[in-house]
């Protein structure tokens, strides 16, 4: 009896021993589970976080540029006012006597016909006979400034306040003052 006790207690242990090792495995396996699942939604909610973010700095930099564009706007508005404004100054007739005199001196001896803005009609009789070209008036406008062609080379030079100011509005930025 005590031999079959003994081998009963043993086999008790040994069975018990083996429950406790499965059931220490079970729990370490159930452990990396549980830290692989949170990890796998840690990582889950990081890509969330980044993407709502990236969605959030997109909105941003579309109503930064929106409110730059009617900035922009606004500017350009002001600048014609304020170029309509010069246009009816002495300033204004000097302007296209330098103009005129810097077109000549690319011309040289040949003959150049300067276009000018409707506009300036007023102006262009006076500026032909002063500058001894061929003046004309532009059937469109072109907001103010000349444009002169040497028809023997080819030229086109445009001093034009619209070209100008398409120039100037393409190449303009907002400078934020910050880093780059």
């Amino acid at each position: 009896m005590t031999d079959a006790r003994e081998k009963s207690a043993k086999i008790l242990d040994d069975y018990a021993k083996t429950l406790d090792k499965a059931y220490e495995e079970h729990t370490e396996d159930a452990r990396k589970r549980a830290k692989m699942q949170e990890e796998a939604e840690t990582e889950k909610l990081g890509r969330e976080r980044n993407k709502k973010l990236s969605i959030g700095q997109l909105d941003l930099r579309r109503e930064v540029s929106r409110r730059q564009e009617e900035l922009k706007d606004k500017l350009f508005v002001e600048v014609r006012d304020k170029l309509a404004n010069f246009m009816e100054t002495r300033e204004y007739l000097d302007l296209l006597e330098k103009q005129i005199g810097a077109a000549k001196k690319v011309a040289g001896d040949e003959a150049m016909i300067v276009y000018m803005d409707p506009s300036d009609e007023d102006k262009a009789r006076r500026l032909a006979m002063h500058h001894n070209v061929t003046v004309k008036i532009s059937e469109y406008s072109f907001d103010g400034g000349i444009r002169a062609v040497i028809p023997s080379k080819h030229i086109l030079i445009d001093s034009s306040f619209k070209t100008k100011l398409e120039e100037a509005r393409h190449e303009f930025k907002f400078d934020l003052g910050g880093k780059q």
